[in-house]
């Protein structure tokens, strides 16, 4: 009987002992499954952030530079406009230094390399040596060229980055559009009259850029 209960004693022991190492290990797989999934919940999480912020931030720029090109484009467009027929009062020699600080890297690039430099050379010996074979309408062109090909990498560079060429093209729009304003006889008549109604978009479009850009340089 001592004996039986002996055995008895033992096998429920071990019993004991071997259903504890069993809740041990499942508590361990617990702890570490629940340690995993908690690790990939917060892997996930940051993953969506990631990808809300790179898309915050993707909108930012293509909008950015959507309103660059925008910015460039209308310049060179007044500044068509005012080589041809459709001559306005605006002083806009001030444009050449607007691309210049608006100008995309791609096109900035472009032109301050040895294409550029070409072309300031062949334009800078006719303007030499064939004054009378050199049009009165390439002379700001020829400017421009030779600006961005001599600018050091101070301007080319520094400011054309930061908030500071920003706002020296927030000063030139805005004087431009009081120049145009004030040329078109009124802030409506600039809106109505058929010569000043392109002229207008333009220059609302040179304003649009460095607003936004000086926006995001604080903020």
């Amino acid at each position: 009987y001592k004996l039986i209960t002996r055995e008895f004693t033992f096998s429920n022991k071990i019993k004991f002992k071997m259903g504890r190492i069993d809740y041990l290990a499942m508590k361990t797989e617990e702890a570490t499954a629940n340690l995993i999934n908690s690790d990939l919940n917060e892997f996930v999480d940051a993953a969506k952030k990631l990808v809300i912020d790179a898309s915050m931030l993707g909108g930012i720029g293509f909008g950015t530079s959507f309103l660059q090109w925008a910015a460039s484009i209308s310049a060179i467009y007044l500044l068509i406009l005012d080589r041809t027929n459709w001559r306005t009062k605006m002083l806009t020699t001030l444009l050449v230094p607007y691309i210049f600080f608006t100008l995309p890297v791609v096109v900035f690039t472009f032109f301050s390399g040895d294409f550029g430099k070409w072309i300031a050379l062949i334009a800078i010996t006719i303007r030499l040596f064939l004054p009378k074979e050199f049009p009165e309408w390439l002379e700001i062109p020829a400017a421009l060229i030779l600006l961005l090909v001599v600018a050091p990498s101070l301007i080319a560079g520094t400011l054309r980055e930061s908030w500071v060429g920003a706002v020296i093209c927030l000063v030139i729009a805005c004087y431009l559009f009081h120049e145009h304003i004030k040329a078109s006889g009124g802030f409506k008549n600039s809106f109505t009259q058929k010569n000043g109604i392109s002229n207008t978009l333009g220059i609302v479009a040179l304003l649009v850029y460095p607003v936004w850009n000086i926006f995001f340089h604080i903020f």
